[in-house]
């Protein structure tokens, strides 16, 4: 099962990921009907990373940030062991997360400035009723900070 899921991210782009999403529904159905189900439910959610640039895909669809962050409180809490109250174990996440804020904003960024940019130009509809480029600069003034 994983392997057939991992084969509709190694697709090159968003028309063969959407297909071999189908082939695996199809390839699912008969055996796990529930499972089939469940993914058909959730296709819109599991295919979003789609409809944003195929550089930034790997980092949508990962979770290592968040694997990385919740190692590093761990390894933190072990060290420390035992907490005298619910406080001080807040106090200690909170400095590990205020910590990591300042590394990522300090420039170690997953995804770099001039991505985001160029993904939230593709994402967004265009609702002006004529056509007019967009640069990245007037799309996210905030982001060239």
């Amino acid at each position: 099962m994983r392997a057939l899921l991992r084969s509709v991210y190694d697709q090159p782009d968003a028309a063969s990921v959407h297909a071999q999403f189908d082939r695996v529904l199809d390839a699912v159905a008969e055996k796990l009907p529930r499972v089939a189900e469940h993914l058909d439910t959730a296709s819109a959610d599991v295919l979003a990373f789609t409809s944003f640039p195929k550089e930034v895909w790997r980092q949508i669809w990962s979770n290592n940030p968040s694997e990385r962050l919740n190692r590093e409180i761990r390894r933190r809490t072990d060290v420390v062991g035992i907490f005298p109250d619910r406080d001080s174990l807040i106090r200690l996440v909170g400095a590990v997360l205020a910590e990591q804020h300042d590394e990522w904003a300090e420039g170690r960024r997953y995804l770099g400035l001039d991505v985001l940019a160029r993904a939230r130009v593709s994402a967004v509809p265009d609702s002006t009723a004529h056509s007019e480029e967009v640069t990245s600069t007037d799309t996210i003034p905030a982001l060239s900070a």
